[in-house]
């Protein structure tokens, strides 16, 4: 099984930053984000991923407010760990693919190999404006073309190096091979990009692509685009139906991780005081476009083993509170698959895509050029 979880701020739910053991005051350093991903990173999970946005959080005073970049979070965090996966969201509705693939590029060599990246839409006209490229934000549809279309220039620049492009050779004074890097010569309704990349080949080839998608549409941009698909079933029945939908779109060497939001206890009672406490601050009752789950680590894996049989690669889990859910998940929950043999003792690749069993592709520019 594959376990990853998504890390926002101080936990899920919008009262998160006032449980005794939260550190809000450290949220925008450094110290913080090494912390919680060396914590992830010591259950063994395949990566985490980092969200990011456009705006705030909420309007609210009494809601956690502002975030720091995502990619920047994982380029810190990088070289403090060692078999971790760091996958930040990029908002790719208002920004350019060059600079993106850049970045990630970058990533992947500060990690070695372990960069990703989920992509985002936006269709949100306050988020418009603060870029100022568009009037209006394009409908639903378009916004999903952009983005695969993004994400094919992103690969096509990752591609635009080949694996052997730099010499290095101080003797002869060669640093490059001129003739093994490309145009990529893209030109298409949103994008016109001609290429090279100026980064070289990123470790892994292709660092892994993420989404997440909550209906057909986006299914379809997760069965093309990505490597990775994070769905949001209510049940194994809607997730086998999910997986089969992806798989039938062209997707079916994507990994389709379950996303769940997660109150852990050592009772299930103990599980529903928590999350009954952090609704009564908030105001409100906690509500997701996941799966709530709300009970004891031993419940939770009986859960994700039943959900795996619909055809899911794994999950991604949303701790409600950092640091205590996410101690949950790595000190309770992954001990309790691992007595079931059914996760890793130890990291077996050096590579997130190793990890997750996704060959290293060849560029596709060296290809057309041998033959």
């Amino acid at each position: 099984m594959h376990l990853a979880v998504a890390l926002d701020g101080v936990g899920w739910h919008p009262a998160a930053w006032r449980e005794p053991r939260a550190r809000p005051g450290e949220l925008f350093t450094g110290r913080y984000w090494a912390a919680v991903i060396a914590e992830a990173e010591r259950g063994l999970l395949d990566f985490v991923t980092i969200e990011d946005g456009f705006s705030l959080q909420s309007s609210r005073t009494d809601h956690v407010a502002g975030r720091l970049d995502a990619v920047l979070i994982a380029a810190r965090v990088a070289p403090l760990t060692r078999g971790i996966g760091l996958m930040p969201t990029v908002i790719v509705t208002h920004t350019e693919p060059f600079h993106i693939s850049k970045a990630i590029a970058t990533l992947d060599y500060v990690s070695r190999g372990r960069a990703g990246v989920r992509v985002r839409v936006s269709g949100s006209p306050e988020e418009a404006a603060h870029v100022g490229r568009r009037v209006r934000p394009l409908p639903a549809a378009e916004l999903l073309d952009e983005a695969a279309d993004y994400v094919e220039v992103v690969r096509r620049l990752w591609d635009s190096w080949e694996d052997d492009a730099e010499i290095r050779d101080a003797s002869t004074g060669r640093f490059i091979d001129r003739g093994k890097l490309h145009y990529i010569d893209f030109t298409g309704e949103y994008f016109s990009v001609k290429g090279p990349s100026i980064t070289p080949r990123p470790p892994q080839g292709q660092p892994v692509v993420s989404a997440l998608g909550h209906g057909t549409a986006t299914y379809r941009l997760i069965a093309t685009s990505a490597d990775v698909g994070f769905v949001t079933p209510g049940d194994a029945d809607t997730a086998r139906e999910i997986v089969a939908g992806i798989y039938d779109a062209g997707g079916d060497r994507v990994r389709v991780f379950a996303d769940l939001v997660v109150f852990l206890g050592a009772t299930p009672a103990e599980a529903a005081r928590r999350q009954a406490r952090l609704d009564e601050l908030a105001g409100h009752a906690f509500t997701s476009d996941a799966t709530v789950f709300t009970g004891t680590p031993a419940q939770l894996a009986r859960l994700l083993l039943d959900w795996r049989r619909a055809g899911l690669s794994g999950f991604r889990l949303r701790p409600g509170t950092i640091p205590d859910d996410l101690e949950a998940i790595t000190r309770a929950l992954v001990p309790e698959l691992q007595q079931r043999g059914e996760f890793r003792t130890g990291y077996e690749a050096g590579t997130l895509r190793g990890l997750l069993g996704l060959n290293r592709p060849a560029s596709r520019y060296a290809s057309a050029r041998s033959t």
